[in-house]
């Protein structure tokens, strides 16, 4: 039996074909769980190479602040490079999440971060394939699902970072409006804002479209189930933003300051300056000892561009639109951790869908061999990132 979920929003209709659709996404989350061990597989042994510890590459930096949240509460700030930093720049869901699964399993608080990522980066995948089949199909599904495993900061997925779990939040809510499933994409929303401060691209996603629903049915005739959609549509307009509010006005008076958070991230150096301090960084990498650094920056911010311009050409729904462009605007236009540029880029899984598009018409061999070239530079930059410079 097959039903079809018209698309209130732009896209095909969602086919639900359990057997089609099941083997075509099973297909794609098992390729990306490929593509995941050898990422970590090539991790762990240059680290033993090299007599480092693989897996305290994996759970260090933001990860031990995530675990102080989980073990200790909130409220405490630490010293790091003549700064206090308070551990409220942190969203509360990853480490709630990371105290339930470690009173369950019995795990340590960054363990059971692990587990949370490793199942959060499989349900991210299968939320893009979901929204690449509905969009575009299958095929282009698989393979948005793969480049999205093996983007060269892919590493990340596999640390105890927000990452994966934002991006499948994002991803299914995301899938939840194509659908007409408001009251999913609410919910889902309201809890990718409670993960990171990102979660505001989450909401617009679903809110902005929640409108012009409403605005276009005022129009429509009178009908019991168009009300009843409407109102879920409303519904979901007004949970969406609960989690990021709700988090953003607790910190505010656990502070005492209606701007306490954005004070905190102050602190950290990550306030909104427009992109006035990455461009002065690019020019100063420009200008350094080693200016094909900063070259290289600028041809990445080209390719970005690129994608976001055929992205717009391809007619992506306006729900994945709002969210690419929210998330590319706000990792290029805030100060601070510019070598943590790629991974404030790592959820925008809608940039990959172009690419995907042209890669599912190649022939198979080709397709194969791109994906595998890719995995490898995946597995190289990842290990040489974390057992290098990092944090990522």
């Amino acid at each position: 039996m097959s039903s079809v979920v018209m698309n209130s929003t732009g896209g095909r209709p969602a086919v639900g074909s359990v057997g089609c659709l099941s083997r075509a996404a099973t297909i794609a989350v098992l390729v990306f769980i490929a593509v995941r061990l050898v990422v970590v597989v090539a991790l762990v042994v240059a680290a033993r190479e090299s007599g480092r510890n693989a897996h305290r590459m994996l759970v260090g930096w933001d990860a031990q602040w995530y675990q102080g949240i989980a073990e200790d509460g909130y409220g405490f700030t630490r010293s790091h490079d003549g700064r206090l930093l308070s551990d409220f720049a942190f969203f509360p869901l990853y480490p709630l999440l990371e105290r339930a699964v470690s009173a369950l399993t019995g795990l340590r608080y960054v363990d059971a971060g692990l587990l949370i990522s490793a199942c959060a980066s499989g349900f991210a995948a299968w939320g893009i394939f979901a929204v690449s089949d509905h969009v575009y199909g299958p095929r282009v599904g698989v393979m948005a699902t793969v480049l999205w495993a093996a983007l060269p900061v892919s590493v990340v997925q596999s640390m105890a970072y927000t990452e994966s779990l934002f991006t499948a939040l994002a991803a299914w809510s995301l899938h939840a409006v194509l659908t007409g499933r408001w009251i999913a994409a609410g919910l889902l929303a309201c809890a990718a804002g409670l993960t990171r401060p990102l979660g505001i691209a989450v909401v617009a996603a679903v809110v902005i479209p929640a409108g012009a629903w409403l605005v276009r049915s005022r129009d429509a005739a009178p009908d019991p189930q168009a009300r009843l959609r409407d109102l879920r549509a409303l519904l979901a307009a007004l949970i969406a933003p609960l989690g990021l509010l709700g988090y953003l006005g607790w910190v505010a008076g656990q502070r005492g300051d209606v701007t306490g958070y954005f004070d905190v991230a102050s602190g950290w150096g990550n306030g909104f300056d427009g992109g006035a301090a990455f461009v002065r960084w690019i020019g100063q990498l420009l200008t350094g000892p080693v200016p094909i650094t900063g070259g290289l920056v600028v041809i990445g911010l080209a390719v970005l561009a690129v994608l976001c311009w055929m992205c717009v050409r391809d007619q992506q729904p306006m729900p994945l639109l709002i969210f690419v462009t929210l998330v590319v605007l706000l990792a290029l236009t805030t100060s601070g951790y510019f070598g943590s540029k790629p991974r404030y880029l790592l959820p925008a899984f809608p940039l990959l869908l172009p690419v995907a598009r042209r890669l599912a018409v190649m022939p198979v061999w080709l397709t194969s061999t791109v994906l595998a070239g890719l995995t490898t530079v995946a597995a190289v930059y990842g290990t040489v990132w974390l057992l290098g410079t990092g944090p990522p």
